[in-house]
Formats: C-alpha cells, sequence, structure tokens
C-alpha cells in the first residue's frame, strides 16, 4: 500500500510573485457574476461617506459665516442642524444597504468557490490523497475559505471605501486650505515605506503560523482516529506530550504575528497622532495671524482625524490581505491540481453498459509502482472467467491489494493494461467503471446517517423496499430490525455503534442495491470472529452468485472454495490453482497454509 508523505501545502521554490498572482486572479474571476452587485457597493460607499464629509464643511459654513461673524439667526442654525442630522440619516442608510450587499456578494463566492473546492477534490486520484494530510485538507476547505471570505467582506470593503474616503477627505481638505493640505499629503510616503518593510515579515509570520496550524490539526485528526490505539498501548502521555509540543509551536507563530500586527497598527497610529499635532500648531498660529478662519481650522482637524482613519482601516487589513494571498495560493493549488486517472476522450470511450459486461477481466504484462522506479508488480498476467471466484493471497506487501486498487483504477498501471470484457478500463468512463466494480473492504466505511441510507449511500431513487430487500438476501435484517429505529436507526461516525460483523453485512447490502457484475473483498472477513465469519460467509456466498469475485484474504479459510487461487509474491503470481492442488504442490501456498493453522491454534 503507498505511504502517505509529508507534503506541506504550502507552494514549492518556484516564482511566488507569479504564482500568487496567478491565484489571486483564478480566485476573484469567481466574484465576475456578482458585478452589478459590487457596482452597487462602489455607488453606496460613495453616497455615503460623501454623507459623511459634508458634516464638518457644514459647522465651518455655520462657524465662520454665521457665529464668527456675529449673526444671531436661530433659524439658520436650525436648518444647518436639520441638513446635518439628514446628511447622517443618509450615511447610515447607504452604509446599511453596503454592508448588506457586501455580505450577500462575499458570501456567495465562499459558498460556491467551497462547494467546487470539495468537488474538486472528490475527483482527484488516490495518488493526490498519498501526498497530502487530511488535516491539510480539511484546513482548506474550512479555514482557508473562511479567509477569503473576510478578503471580501473586510479587505474589500476597505479598499472600496477608504479608498474613496481617502480621496475625498484629500479633496476637502485642498480645498479649505492647500498649505496644510499638502503637509498632510506628505505623510503618504512615509505611510508607503512602512508598509512595504512590513509586508515581506507579515508575510512570512502569517504562513508559519498556517502550516504549524495544519500540522497541529493533522496530528490531532490522526491521534483521534487512532485513540483505541493510543488507550490500548497506554501513549497517552506521549501523545499529549507531543500535542503540547506542537500546540506551543503554534501558540508561539501565533504571538509571532500578533506582536508583528501591533507594531504596525501602533506605528501609524503614532504617526497619526504626530501628524494631528502638527496640523495644530500651523493651524493654530495661522488662526492667530488671521491667515485662515477658526471654522477652517475646525473642519481641518476634523478632516485630519478621518485622513488617519482611512489609511489605517486600509493597512490594519494588511495582514487580512496577505493571509488571504497565502489561502488563495493555496486553494488555487489544490483546483489547479489535475487528476492523474482522467476520463477518456470521447472518441476513445468504449461501447460498455453495465447491464451488459460479463465479468471477464485480462491483467496483460501489467507493471506498476506508487514512486517511480520502485516497482510493486512486475509485468503481472492473470485472466479471471466471468463468474469465477478468484482467491489471492500473499503475505503483506506482495501487492494483493495493489491489484484491486489498479482493478478499480484508482492508480493508472505504468505498463500493460488491464482489461474488462476486451476493453482497456482506461476507455470505460470511471463513473461507469465504479458500477462495474464493487469493492467491500476490511473496515466498511459507514457515513454519519440512517441505516437505510447508508445501504442506498443517500440516493432517494432507491426505494425503502429494494433495501430492506437487499437485507434480507444478506441476513442483515434480522440484526436491523433488533435496533431501537429499524433501518432508521442513525449511525454515529463509522457506524461506531455496530459491530464490525455488522457493517460488515450492511456493507455486503450495500453490494447486492448496487448490483455490480465484479465483486471484490479486500480482507472482508479479517477482523471477525469465526461465529460472525460464518454469518459474512453466507452472505458472501449469496453476493457473489452470478458475479465474477475476487478475494483477497487473510484468512486461508476464506478462500479454501474459490474455483481458483492465486499466491502472490513480491509483486508476482509464484502459484495459481485449486486449495487441493496448491496443497499437492507443497510450495508457497502450502507453507502459508500451514503457518497460518499454526497461527489460529496457537490463538
Amino acid at each position: 500500500m503507498p505511504q502517505t508523505s509529508n507534503v506541506s501545502t504550502e507552494h514549492e521554490p518556484g516564482k511566488p510573485i507569479a504564482r500568487r498572482a496567478s491565484a489571486f486572479r483564478a480566485i476573484l474571476r469567481y466574484a465576475r457574476p456578482h458585478a452589478w452587485t459590487f457596482a452597487a457597493i462602489t455607488l453606496c460607499s460613495l453616497l455615503g461617506i460623501s454623507a459623511d464629509l459634508l458634516q464638518p464643511y457644514l459647522v465651518k459654513i455655520a462657524i465662520d459665516d454665521h457665529l464668527a461673524a456675529g449673526r444671531s439667526d436661530a433659524g439658520f442654525l436650525i436648518g444647518i442642524s436639520l441638513v446635518y442630522f439628514a446628511l447622517a440619516v443618509v450615511s447610515l442608510a447607504f452604509t446599511y444597504i453596503q454592508n448588506n450587499l457586501l455580505q450577500y456578494a462575499g458570501q456567495s463566492v465562499v459558498a460556491r468557490i467551497r462547494k467546487d473546492l470539495f468537488n474538486h477534490i472528490s475527483r482527484l486520484s488516490m495518488s493526490f490523497f498519498d501526498r497530502f494530510h487530511i488535516g491539510s485538507l480539511v484546513t482548506n476547505v474550512s479555514s482557508d475559505t473562511e479567509t477569503i471570505s473576510q478578503f471580501f467582506t473586510q479587505v474589500l470593503l476597505s479598499i472600496i471605501r477608504d479608498g474613496m474616503m481617502l480621496v475625498l477627505i484629500i479633496y476637502f481638505m485642498f480645498k479649505l486650505d492647500p498649505m496644510l493640505a499638502w503637509c498632510a499629503v506628505l505623510i503618504l510616503p512615509v505611510v508607503g515605506v512602512i508598509a512595504i518593510s512590513f509586508r515581506s515579515y507579515l508575510r512570512r509570520t502569517y504562513q508559519q503560523a498556517r502550516s504549524r496550524l495544519s500540522r497541529l490539526i493533522a496530528f490531532t485528526a490522526e491521534n483521534l482516529a487512532g485513540m483505541f490505539l493510543i488507550q490500548a498501548f497506554r501513549q497517552e502521555k506521549e501523545q499529549i506530550r507531543r500535542f503540547d509540543e506542537q500546540n506551543r509551536d503554534y501558540l508561539a507563530a501565533n504571538i509571532r504575528q500578533v506582536r508583528s500586527n501591533v507594531l504596525f497598527n501602533r506605528t501609524f497610529d503614532i504617526l497619526g497622532n504626530t501628524a494631528l499635532a502638527l496640523i495644530v500648531w500651523l493651524g493654530g498660529k495661522a488662526v492667530l495671524d488671521d491667515t485662515i478662519q477658526f471654522g477652517v481650522l475646525y473642519a481641518f482637524i476634523s478632516y485630519i482625524r478621518q485622513f488617519f482613519q482611512p489609511i489605517n482601516q486600509i493597512t490594519s487589513q494588511w495582514n487580512t490581505l496577505q493571509s488571504t494571498t497565502v489561502s488563495m495560493e493555496r486553494i488555487w493549488r489544490i483546483l489547479s491540481t489535475e487528476p492523474d486517472v482522467r476520463d477518456p476522450r470521447p472518441e476513445n470511450t468504449a461501447a460498455l453498459q453495465p447491464e451488459d459486461v460479463k465479468g471477464q477481466i485480462d491483467f496483460e504484462h501489467v507493471s506498476f509502482g506508487y514512486i517511480p522506479n520502485v516497482p510493486v508488480i512486475t509485468h503481472l498476467n492473470l485472466h479471471i472467467a466471468p463468474g469465477q471466484m478468484l482467491g489471492v493471497v500473499g503475505t503483506t506487501g506482495a501487492g494483493k491489494s495493489t491489484l484491486i486498487s489498479l482493478l478499480n483504477r484508482f492508480y493508472d498501471v505504468t505498463e500493460g493494461c488491464i482489461r474488462v470484457d476486451d476493453r482497456d478500463i482506461r476507455s470505460i468512463p470511471q463513473e461507469i467503471l465504479h458500477r462495474i466494480v464493487g469493492l467491500i473492504q476490511q473496515e466498511p466505511f459507514l457515513f454519519s446517517g440512517s441505516i437505510i441510507d447508508n445501504v442506498r449511500l443517500f440516493r432517494q431513487d432507491i426505494s425503502r423496499e429494494r433495501v430492506i430487500e437487499a437485507c434480507r438476501f444478506v441476513g442483515a435484517h434480522t440484526m436491523i430490525e433488533r435496533l431501537s429505529a429499524g433501518y432508521d436507526t442513525l449511525l454515529s461516525e463509522r457506524g461506531s455503534g455496530l459491530s464490525a460483523g455488522e457493517r460488515q453485512l450492511i456493507s455486503f447490502a450495500r453490494i447486492v442495491v448496487f448490483a455490480p457484475k465484479i465483486l471484490i473483498l479486500d480482507e472482508a472477513t479479517a477482523n471477525l470472529d469465526s461465529h460472525t465469519e460464518q454469518l459474512v460467509q453466507q452472505a458472501l456466498q449469496s453476493v457473489s452468485a452470478g458475479r465474477t469475485t475476487i478475494v483477497i484474504a487473510h484468512r486461508l479459510s476464506t478462500v479454501m472454495h474459490a474455483d481458483r487461487i492465486i499466491a502472490m509474491k513480491d509483486g508476482q503470481i509464484v502459484e495459481q490453482g485449486t486449495h487441493e492442488t496448491l496443497m499437492a504442490l507443497n510450495g508457497y501456498y502450502a507453507d502459508l497454509y500451514r503457518h497460518a493453522k499454526e497461527a489460529s491454534s496457537t490463538g
């Protein structure tokens, strides 16, 4: 079987800027269907900001044109106040509409990305899952998509709203007093220098935190899956120690990320307060010298306070933008990964319907290795007649499970070909091939849900009556009826509420419902006690009738009555024949049989 490598989901060295740019463009394409919504968001932002920025200008008019002039017209002040209040209401209304539109568009985009990502992962070949940790993929689907959601709902809002606010504030400041405006604008290059100097450091701290989070999730998932083994061997303290070590690494990376964020943001606070103090000093001198009016200084101070607000907002989103870039890159890496196993082109597709399959299987000069130049199977030839039951035996690593992985086309052969009814399986669409070939594994996988949905795999077009008939056929009906809710009994994850034999019987019923013409049993009775094995053997006899059946067996008693048995060693078939023929040879198979009997008697 293949070994899972510790491949990180971060990119390999290459052209990072070009790679990030392509990832960013690819993800932003998801926003195109919402172009009009984003246009409406921009318009609402413009109207809301304009209403906000007109308020200090109204106060300036009230001070300079009325109060400072010594006028006592209350009607004018009431009018100014009503206009001020109306502008506040307009700003509130358009901000509310803008935020609702943005959340709708942003969440819709992310929901589409999440759906496409899961759909794409489900279509990738098994070799992909050999290279990537499950924990990292869970992070991609959940955490990375949530980060992209923050880009559309926070960063994009900041770019649109705060960008326009900054432009309009500069316009109003120049309209009030060009000299003071130039003093404020000269600070912008300083802001740019600080942002650029912090950029690479912020990205590195975020990447490190994300990488350590992925490792922590992968470690947690692995330990939860293997909790039985951990407790059986009393490894709790060691695993807690290892978890604590990874948790502390993640904590350190998070603290480093937060520290850099705080330093980045507080630098702008100091810069803003310094600029405000400078403007108050220069403006105050100008008022005392009667070169500008007090109302102009008041409005300018209001604008300078607001001037640094959008800058601070934009820069505070810098880390989110960095994290979004990393997340987009990680997700795009998954989305741009092509499956190693692909459906044939229409012109190369074999005309084969599942109901017409007889079940003949031919392995012709097949070679394969999970790692290049490290073969697991070499030049194997095997021919299985329709309706024949074939037993496959051999020690661990002999290539038994690889054989059935190739027949299921989880991987493609390196050399040679595999044929079903004289059609190369590479010319058969995978959907049809997997309807032809049914697989029952050593550990049958059951989903969280009812028993009836686990048998029909949530396909509502398969009737309840058909499911019950299948369960009767394999001998599972009595067991299911004893459960509290019968066929509607809800199972926990992986069907942990059922015994190994009960889970296996449900997987047999699943085969009957989907009726494949070729049936593969991969160590299906390896973990069962002798009584349960007899029940499963009876179900096997019922299910395999009329089907080409391949039985990979750990217990040789499972295949003793097979039409033919092949014994595999180092990826080769070293012996084949019936049980009696192979025992008479007194060779490799006979040795396996004697060792199995000795182990059974010792047990």
